[in-house]
């Protein structure tokens, strides 16, 4: 991803309306699609909507504040779609349920968490234990781990991110995150982080990866869209979008077909992640 993009998306909230209107031509309530929710989730949704655009006179509007936001914002009915990197949690299916809400989850893409360095950086190799101990604590300095000795600046995503709940649940085992953690609030946040500090190491979905930073490889299986695929890399993942079943307007359906649909998962490729086909 260019860095002019990934710049964009330094800060903690994202907010992009994006319409069409067409001259003499007025639009309901029903012919506008909201989209909230995961920021990892957020380039996809960009790219697939500004195609769709190209065929289809509808007013889209995207906001990419995380994964739980994007939920929560469904469970209240102010979006249609919500984005998430992480499935839905059990208490918030209860919350939907007891609002009355039909979730249906659809998958549009695959993904992996990677760990990223400055490219100073000469570590290239790491095991899920020593992630671990890095950011629990036990592992302090780059010097433990091959590297020069220098303190490890730990990067981490905020509680609200989808990307930090599978990276708690699959790396962390469910220990915490060391407290002195700098928390970024977005995928873009962090890849600035870690391109502006040699000491430093933090984790972003697999399309936020460009040459200001240095992937890692994790027990030595190389990050790549055939391992994100087969789910051999192992930080692997899926990517969600939610939506109430009693309320997806015809528009809202016809955007969710296109994304996939074959012209759809290319634009999923385009935005740098890994297509379902």
């Amino acid at each position: 991803m260019k860095a002019a993009l990934r710049n964009f998306f330094v800060s903690g909230f994202i907010a992009i309306v994006s319409a069409v209107f067409m001259s003499g031509c007025s639009r309901g309530a029903d012919d506008k699609i909201v989209i909230k929710g995961s920021t990892t989730v957020l380039p996809i949704t960009q790219k697939v909507a500004e195609e769709y655009r190209k065929i289809n006179r509808v007013a889209i509007s995207i906001e990419g504040s995380g994964s739980g936001n994007g939920i929560k914002a469904l469970i209240e009915g102010s979006c249609n779609i919500a984005n998430s990197s992480r499935e839905m949690k059990a208490e918030e299916l209860t919350a939907a349920k007891d609002k009355g809400i039909e979730v249906k989850e659809i998958t549009i893409a695959y993904d992996m968490i990677v760990p990223v360095v400055n490219p100073a950086n000469s570590v290239k190799n790491l095991t899920m234990d020593q992630l671990k101990g890095i950011y629990d604590g036990s592992i302090s300095n780059w010097k433990q781990l091959g590297g020069k000795n220098e303190t490890i600046v730990v990067i981490s995503r905020d509680t609200s991110s989808g990307t930090y709940e599978i990276w708690y649940e699959k790396v962390m085992k469910k220990a915490d995150v060391r407290k002195d953690a700098l928390l970024q609030a977005s995928n873009g946040a962090i890849v600035s982080s870690v391109a502006g500090n040699p000491k430093a190491i933090g984790y972003v979905g697999f399309g936020y990866i460009d040459s200001s930073v240095k992937p890692i490889v994790v027990n030595s299986i190389v990050p790549t869209i055939e391992n994100g695929k087969s789910a051999k890399y192992p930080v692997s993942r899926k990517l969600y979008m939610y939506v109430d079943s009693k309320k997806v307007t015809s528009e809202t359906q016809k955007l969710i077909d296109y994304i996939l649909s074959d012209e759809g998962q290319k634009s999923v490729k385009d935005a740098g992640f890994i297509p379902l086909k």
